[in-house]
């Protein structure tokens, strides 16, 4: 029985190994400017990370073979320099493992996370709020109004909480249920949420970030073909998150400059 549970083992291993050898699952086609070197980091950890899984998968096997099935009187076989030795081995091949994984993981995250955007970026705040997304862009002042959290308001539709009767800051401030961007522009991305954990994926522009109650955050990134592209909220957020979910417009310089005034008049 045990060597059957080593070739078992083994097998096992290696058909799980086979969709990821063959690239049976395509992600979304990359539309951002950083796009690529996220996905090569995340070739470099699958072909790591799934070596080392057949590595110790086999080991496991040959160690179930060639370990077990002592016969009556014979005696117990054990390790050379006992499990010491073992225990330290693992520790040191999972630490170098881990530790590889960070240092290959640097160029892919830190354009977006350890570098500020461009002083040019377009600035767009994204509320997220169960179950639903706001998106809110300057006017021409530039500036965005403050926020009144004593004034959000669903009723009103105030999801910002903003006040346009007393802040001349926020009186041009567009507050849209859809998000739209022009083409190869900069965009600076500053996020709250108003309850509970959120967060903000969008699959074609290789972004996912959480939204944390009671932090500011932000991300920049730059989106490098025209579409439309969905926006989901992967953190397990109430009864709705499964409905939660905005669209993301990707337009020319023109287009968005028509689709903006048009928001600008709905206000």
């Amino acid at each position: 029985m045990a060597k059957l549970l080593a070739v078992t083992i083994v097998v096992i291993a290696i058909l799980s190994a086979i969709p990821i050898i063959r690239n049976t699952w395509h992600p979304l086609p990359d539309v951002s400017a950083h796009g690529q070197a996220i996905d090569d980091q995340l070739s470099e950890t699958m072909w790591e990370a799934g070596i080392s899984f057949l590595a110790s998968q086999i080991i496991l096997a040959w160690f179930i073979w060639r370990y077990s099935g002592n016969r009556p009187g014979e005696k117990t076989k054990t390790f050379p320099g006992g499990a010491t030795g073992l225990v330290a081995a693992a520790v040191i091949l999972v630490g170098v493992e881990v530790f590889a994984l960070g240092i290959f993981g640097v160029k892919a995250w830190a354009n977006i996370y350890f570098t500020p955007p461009g002083a040019d970026a377009m600035p767009v705040q994204v509320q997220a709020g169960q179950f639903a997304f706001y998106f809110r862009y300057t006017g021409p002042d530039g500036t965005f109004g403050a926020i009144h959290p004593e004034m959000l308001s669903e009723a009103n539709q105030n999801f910002y909480g903003i006040d346009t009767d007393h802040d001349s800051d926020a009186k041009d401030d567009i507050v849209t249920a859809e998000m739209a961007v022009p083409v190869n522009r900069e965009i600076r991305l500053l996020m709250h949420s108003k309850d509970v954990s959120h967060s903000f994926y969008v699959p074609a522009l290789r972004i996912h970030q959480d939204f944390v109650p009671g932090l500011d955050l932000q991300i920049h990134f730059t989106a490098t073909k025209v579409g439309r592209y969905e926006i989901v909220c992967s953190q397990l957020c109430g009864l709705g998150h499964y409905n939660m979910k905005a669209y993301l417009s990707v337009l020319s310089q023109d287009d968005f400059d028509a689709w903006l005034k048009k928001q600008a008049a709905l206000q």
